[in-house]
């Protein structure tokens, strides 16, 4: 009978006097090496005899000395398992920098870098995180329906990797929803599917940046895993003001050689980058031979109004990188987002692509793909602009109405969440540590600045709370006010 465990035990012949030392020193070495963890259940002595080819007695013996020793707990007609005991730490004689940190790691990775918070860190009842939409809505029957479909389809197929591109159903699919959902024109062939938005980046810095040497510049304030994943990669990061229109181009380094901005939604002040703008940032590139990464994370949800080109469509010298996502209109637990690349990066794209993970998994690309196809996708992003549209103007009201000697809300008609800059000395940062302590979710712009803010003030998501909540927590943060 084999152990409920696999567990490499050398023992010596089974007439030596040590045979017992050796079964109870590799027992205890693993459970102190974190091999056994704290509540595994360890076979019967009798199957652990049988396996290891020693006498029962030998193994309950072995037994009996852990369980005195404190590393092994019995339970009544349940058997032995692992004590509560904290594992030896793995980084004994490992050379550590002046921080304390490995100093084998690369430089970048010893300051654990850590996402900003988009939701707080605690258990709230009124959250207004960030970038989350509302699950309950979601057409979770017509997803399990063709999920189902793409299993049966997908156990008929041999086993073998799929192009790391992306399945050619779900880039063909892609192409034509951000044609009209987004106003971006391209073709399936220009499209690298990736795991996410983040990963998009990730896999954009590994072919465009050379570590130390490549300038990128980044919206301040702007979204800090995108500022991350460049950083990582080796740019010298140059963070660049935004105004109304969008970024200034006028104060981009001229050695500038990739330019990530959110032009139909700036992160996280909510402005929609102006025609003017665009253009200058267009002409910018190609005088600088600069590449654009545009990041349009919640475009879909636009509040009324068409939106502008996309910068990928107005782009006639393939400077231009559209990145894209799912974790908004459908939930960020899909892990599914898209590059629109121009021709001559696309094989680097797919190259770095192929070495990160291969390919995103196929069976959630099958599904997806066929939810576009049959129009599912397009429904439900048309009800939740209905539903998102109400809550912007009932946080609007609430904040034009009980807010307006603190703070001027900064107008906005595309995406899940709205910024309002401080009009006066209020303590923002304060009123966010207070509000936390009632139960209340909000966020500062200090979080999204590199270097001094600008203009301090809050930022509401409102994707995942409801108008009456949103009612009722922007009243309870009104009472935290001064009076």
């Amino acid at each position: 009978m084999e152990p409920d465990f696999e567990l490499p035990i050398s023992l010596p012949s089974r007439d030596s006097r040590n045979l017992l030392r050796a079964l109870h020193g590799q027992l205890k070495a693993a459970i102190l090496d974190g091999r056994l963890q704290p509540g595994s259940r360890l076979p019967p002595t009798r199957a652990l005899a049988t396996a290891y080819g020693v006498s029962r007695n030998t193994a309950v013996a072995a037994y009996d000395l852990l369980l005195s020793e404190g590393y092994l707990a019995t339970r009544p007609r349940a058997g032995a398992y692992v004590a509560d005991v904290r594992p030896r730490s793995s980084s004994r004689g490992i050379a550590t920098g002046a921080a304390g940190t490995d100093s084998r790691l690369q430089a970048f990775w010893r300051r654990s870098p850590v996402p900003v918070q988009l939701h707080s860190p605690v258990s709230t009842r009124f959250d207004f995180r960030l970038g989350v939409p509302d699950k309950r809505f979601f057409p979770f029957d017509a997803w399990r329906r063709l999920t189902a479909r793409a299993i049966r389809s997908f156990a008929k197929k041999p086993a073998a990797y799929a192009e790391p591109q992306g399945l050619p159903g779900l880039r063909e699919a892609i192409a034509k929803h951000v044609s009209f959902a987004r106003a971006v024109a391209c073709r399936p062939e220009d499209i690298v599917v990736t795991a996410g938005s983040q990963q998009a980046l990730d896999l954009l810095a590994r072919i465009l940046i050379s570590p130390g040497r490549t300038v990128v510049a980044v919206e301040n304030p702007g979204y800090p895993p995108l500022h991350a994943a460049f950083a990582a990669a080796g740019a010298k990061i140059a963070p660049v003001q935004v105004d109304g229109d969008g970024i200034v181009v006028q104060r981009l380094p001229t050695d500038t050689r990739v330019i990530c901005v959110t032009p139909s939604h700036q992160f996280p002040l909510g402005t929609t980058m102006s025609t003017r703008r665009r253009t200058a940032l267009l002409e910018f590139a190609q005088a600088h031979g600069a590449v654009i990464i545009e990041d349009d994370y919640d475009g879909e949800f636009r509040l009324g109004a068409r939106p502008l080109d996309a910068l990928q469509t107005l782009d006639r010298s393939e400077s231009v990188f559209y990145v894209g996502t799912f974790s908004k209109s459908l939930f960020p637990e899909m892990r599914l987002g898209f590059v629109v690349s121009p021709p001559w990066a696309r094989p680097a794209l797919a190259a770095a692509k192929q070495c990160a993970d291969w390919h995103c998994a196929v069976l959630e690309q099958e599904t997806l793909a066929a939810f576009i196809a049959e129009g599912h996708l397009a429904r439900h992003v048309r009800k939740m602009r209905q539903v998102y549209g109400a809550r912007h103007q009932t946080l609007l009201g609430c904040l034009k109405r009980d807010f307006h000697g603190w703070l001027e809300p900064i107008p906005s008609a595309v995406g899940l969440h709205l910024a309002a800059l401080s009009k006066t000395s209020l303590d923002v940062d304060a009123l966010v540590d207070r509000a936390r302590h009632e139960g209340i979710g909000i966020y500062s712009l200090r979080e999204f600045y590199f270097g001094r803010t600008v203009r301090p003030g809050l930022v509401f998501g409102y994707g995942a709370i409801d108008e009456r909540d949103i009612a009722e927590g922007l009243l309870r943060v009104r009472r935290l006010l001064p009076r």
